[in-house]
């Protein structure tokens, strides 16, 4: 009989007979912590069976995660490629300076070694997979009542993923993005930006840099942010840092530059035991570090910015870039994106455009709250 675990049926046998399962079907060499989240996806399944869960609820569910299972199968080949989300309207037409921005955009992106992800349509989405090339795009699609086929570029590509939900295909978005592009557009458009950087605000989502490009000399994406001052962060409804999270511009050399920077030396973060730690190319000197210390000492919860060794816990793929460990007060996001600035500005030259951060994101251990999460969900049975 299989030992007692927090999150299982109440049912003996029933748990054996998903252990058996699970052997069987295991690959050589799976790792034991994957065989017993799969394990606990068999019990959530079973739990959902025995709760009554009506049918409409049981197919939602069961979309989801089979469309979420398709997206990564798709997306793994390319998982250490740097890739950036473009949104604007559909309905941008080609002769138009927000389409020419666009394609100019994204052609210029694949240039430095990135990959393009859009949402497949026409407008902004087919002018940024256009300047990307199909080779260099994704194309994430939404089944809507009134078709929205996929663009010319993106269309039976191996890499465009049809989604029925919005929020299965916000997921892989946030999850396989690592810069964000607006263009000009309407309700679809502000909903991605503004869930970005709630997500980002929030400590939800990773950091990444977000850019609002502009046509040269417009004024969409200005007036947004003279907006977004007067009446949020005037007000007091955001803090005045979070206007460090994303960037204005009708530059497509200053958007791109803007992407590139973020990752000149900063890598990644990731909590442990209550710290962040941010991980590195290059480590900030003796002087640099006080430095660090003395304008951004408000980022601190307690204590100091100090460096760090790699943990045991950690992805062995990134045990070689050096680290920081700061008690960051997590109410101060907008601030720790300046601090990422500053320590861009350290580098001498750009990291390499080859990137195994989704790898260790998803292999990191819960934050405090998820954990506690974790924990209410595996008593409830």
């Amino acid at each position: 009989m299989s030992p007692r675990r927090r999150y299982q049926l109440r049912r003996s046998d029933l748990n054996e007979r998903i252990d058996d399962l699970i052997q069987a079907a295991s690959p050589d060499g799976t790792e034991p912590d994957d065989a017993e989240l799969v394990r606990q996806l068999l019990t959530t399944g079973i739990h959902l069976l025995r709760d009554g869960t009506s049918r409409a609820e049981l197919k939602l569910v069961n979309s989801a995660l089979k469309e979420l299972r398709h997206a990564f199968r798709v997306f793994a080949p390319y998982s250490e490629t740097r890739k950036v989300a473009v949104f604007g309207s559909a309905r941008t037409q080609p002769d138009h300076p927000d389409y020419r921005q666009a394609h100019a955009f994204a052609h210029a992106m694949t240039e430095h070694g990135w990959m393009a992800i859009t949402g497949a349509g026409d407008g902004i989405m087919g002018a940024a997979q256009g300047g990307a090339g199909r080779a260099s795009s994704f194309g994430v699609n939404i089944r809507l009542p009134f078709e929205q086929a996929a663009n010319e570029t993106i269309a039976g590509d191996e890499k465009l993923i049809n989604f029925r939900y919005f929020f299965t295909r916000k997921v892989v978005f946030v999850k396989e993005s690592h810069a964000i592009a607006l263009f000009p557009g309407g309700f679809g458009t502000h909903d991605e930006g503004l869930e970005a950087l709630t997500l980002i605000q929030t400590g939800k989502g990773e950091m990444v840099p977000v850019v609002f490009v502009d046509e040269p000399g417009g004024s969409y994406w200005h007036d947004w942010k003279v907006w977004m001052e007067t009446h949020l962060r005037d007000r007091g409804l955001i803090s005045p840092d979070d206007m460090n999270l994303f960037r204005v511009t009708d530059s497509v050399d200053v958007a791109v530059a803007e992407i590139e920077g973020f990752y000149r030396n900063y890598h990644s973060s990731r909590y442990l035991d209550g710290k962040l730690v941010m991980r590195l190319h290059e480590a900030p000197s003796d002087e640099q570090l006080e430095a660090l210390n003395e304008e951004f000492g408000a980022l601190l919860a307690s204590g100091r910015i100090e460096r760090t060794d790699p943990h045991s816990e950690e992805d062995r793929l990134l045990a070689d870039l050096p680290r920081l460990c700061l008690h960051f007060d997590r109410r101060r996001v907008g601030l720790l994106r300046a601090l990422i600035d500053r320590l861009n500005e350290f580098a001498e030259e750009a990291a390499p455009p080859d990137d195994a951060r989704r790898r260790a994101l998803f292999e990191m251990p819960f934050t405090e709250a998820e954990q506690a999460a974790e924990e209410f969900e595996a008593d409830v049975e």
